[in-house]
């Protein structure tokens, strides 16, 4: 194999052309998925009230917009396409984020990117029946044309992105006008005023739902190397998508709430659907469908987008993954790397359609891994600050350290949550399949760290 060192191919490099509006747009469908269309039932059936229904989605807000502080901070001080790969790795070594791109690409990244095809899966098959297997070659066909998408590189691609995101959040927008339309049309509230309760003692209960449907903002970090503003473009990113997507949350919740109440919006299985058949009439579950389907295909491309950076950013630090780790320069993309992920999560989608349980179970036994790793990130923001004093940091956060505290107070509270629903699923075998293939993809993470570091010393020029 030729020296990676000297491969032109090898030495590309992102280049910085990406506009703060693209950062933006690709945020917002990594985060609005189809989970906003359900998870208000779970926090309201948490929260108890509506004051505590918007209080709960306003502190994700709030608990979000201080991450996204930290994430600027650590972004446009170490801009990297590795995003948390290179902050973990610069504040604590290239083992540990190893170990956290190598988790990324073989489960949580690409698990992810399965789970979304299925879910858009269930909802085009409504629309257009394909039988039993529907979903699975929903799954498969989305996955296989938005990589294809995708490959056809950054600059082709970026208009028609724009519209994707831009027709999703008008999905959003017509759950906030659904509820504007029962005002409208003097349609009385489903409940009496809101009145001020008590704290309900599962609102932390409430506000895990509501962290996990806030996911995804930090991913943006994965392009801090190509945005073109290199020092204020991550801020004003990371600044304007978490208040937008916080904006569009709490509508949608007051949507919900207006027209179907506290109790009924706990209740129901499918809450926007009754709210839109309530304002629009028994035709707006067509419409539902679609949005459902059109925010699913734009979190499976921001996905393919921001993944396939922290693996070609791992395998560009290791000379025995340089086949990975290279850089389309022509396309603006991580060709390579793009291609091993969806064939990664093509192989998950096919076993998927096999074992639904099991690889549901294998997607949610990663949350401890996932939510454990974002506490090691904003630690890093602190671990950096004693190490790497002297490091520009074009933007620090404010009110440090208070900030980066009370991000990982935050993430270390989702991780003892998720550790607890990782033990009830572990309560059932069938869900135990799961939990062992994550268990085996750490434990192979860690070898392979362990045998690249070995590889790479030896093959270093002995002194």
């Amino acid at each position: 194999m030729s020296d990676p060192g000297r491969d032109p191919a090898f030495e590309a490099e992102p280049a910085r052309h990406v506009s703060v509006a693209y950062l933006v747009m690709v945020a917002v469908a990594m985060v609005i998925g189809a989970g906003i269309f359900k998870s208000p039932a779970d926090v309201a059936a948490n929260a108890g009230s509506f004051p505590w229904l918007m209080a709960a989605w306003l502190a994700g807000g709030a608990v979000s917009l201080i991450g996204a502080f930290c994430y600027a901070e650590l972004a446009t001080a170490f801009p990297n396409a590795g995003g948390d790969y290179h902050f973990l790795k610069t504040a604590y070594g290239k083992g540990l984020a190893f170990v956290f791109a190598w988790t990324r690409f073989a489960v949580i990244n690409t698990g992810s990117l399965a789970v979304l095809g299925f879910v858009l899966g269930v909802y085009a098959n409504e629309v257009v029946d394909l039988g039993p297997g529907g979903p699975a070659l929903y799954a498969f066909g989305s996955i296989v044309a938005m990589t294809a998408w995708n490959l056809k590189g950054m600059y082709a691609a970026e208009s028609v992105d724009y519209a994707l995101t831009g027709l999703e959040v008008v999905g959003v927008v017509v759950i906030v006008t659904a509820g504007l339309v029962l005002v409208a049309t003097g349609t009385p509230p489903a409940t009496p005023d809101p009145q001020i309760a008590p704290p309900p003692p599962d609102f932390f209960q409430a506000m895990v739902f509501v962290l996990i449907a806030f996911g995804g903002w930090s991913e943006i970090a994965t392009m801090s190397s190509e945005v073109k503003d290199a020092r204020r473009g991550m801020v004003k990113a990371l600044t304007l998508s978490t208040l937008l997507i916080t904006a569009l949350y709490l509508g949608v919740n007051w949507a919900l709430w207006r027209g179907l109440g506290i109790e009924g919006l706990a209740a129901s299985e499918a809450p926007a659907a009754a709210l839109m058949g309530a304002a629009f009439g028994p035709y707006a579950s067509l419409v539902l469908a679609v949005a459902v389907t059109l925010a699913t295909v734009t979190s499976i491309n921001a996905t393919i987008v921001v993944g396939a950076r922290t693996t070609y950013a791992a395998a560009h630090d290791w000379p025995q993954l340089a086949a990975i780790g290279r850089w389309d320069a022509a396309r603006g993309i991580p060709l390579r790397a793009m291609l091993a992920q969806s064939l990664v999560a093509l192989g998950l989608v096919a076993w998927g359609a096999t074992t639904r349980d099991g690889f549901e179970a294998l997607v949610n036994f990663t949350a401890p891994v996932f939510w454990g790793f974002m506490v090691l990130s904003g630690l890093a923001l602190i671990v950096l600050r004693i190490r790497r004093p002297e490091a520009a940091r074009p933007y620090r956060v404010p009110f440090y350290p208070l900030f980066p505290l009370i991000f990982c107070a935050a993430g270390a509270a989702m991780v003892w949550s998720s550790v607890g629903f990782v033990a009830y699923l572990w309560s059932d075998p069938a869900n135990r399949i799961g939990a062992y293939y994550n268990i085996a993809v750490v434990v192979a993470g860690v070898l392979a760290a362990a045998g690249l570091a070995a590889t790479a010393r030896r093959a270093a020029p002995r002194a």
